[in-house]
């Protein structure tokens, strides 16, 4: 039964300051997007000058377009972050498959293709000297 009542004590408590914390946000959030709007686009553009509830109708509109409640409030759910790692999970499970099932020279010429495509070393039908082409003075004609 006391921990009934400390619980209560907690609400009684922070939800005041909860409330507080909220309506702390929509002013200081109203108040920067009304500065920043009255202080730039009216020289930038010509537009009129906004009031500070439109600021905060502007701040509301642009949290729910645009994104949650900064980095406190980000990914609620946590599903795009549970749907890569699932991704990943089958990429790598497919890739550590393939790779097994390869012998050491198709694992070789892979390795070859993939320097040559993303630029790690010389590609798999040149072989390496140690200097490329453009520094010795040769080009390929």
């Amino acid at each position: 039964m006391m921990g009934n009542m400390s619980r209560k004590k907690k609400l009684i408590f922070f939800a005041p300051l909860a409330g507080l914390g909220m309506a702390l946000v929509i002013f200081i959030g109203g108040e920067i997007v009304m500065h920043l709007w009255n202080w730039n686009l009216p020289q930038i553009f010509g537009w009129r000058e906004i009031t500070f509830w439109q600021a905060v109708g502007l701040f509301a509109l642009c949290r729910i377009l645009f994104g949650g409640s900064g980095p406190i409030g980000r990914g609620h759910s946590g599903m795009r972050r549970r749907i890569r790692e699932r991704i990943d999970g089958r990429i790598d499970e497919r890739m550590s498959e393939r790779w097994g099932n390869m012998s050491p020279e198709e694992r070789e010429r892979f390795r070859q293709g993939m320097r040559g495509r993303c630029g790690w070393g010389p590609p798999a039908d040149e072989p390496s000297t140690g200097k490329s082409n453009e520094a010795s003075g040769e080009s390929k004609g």
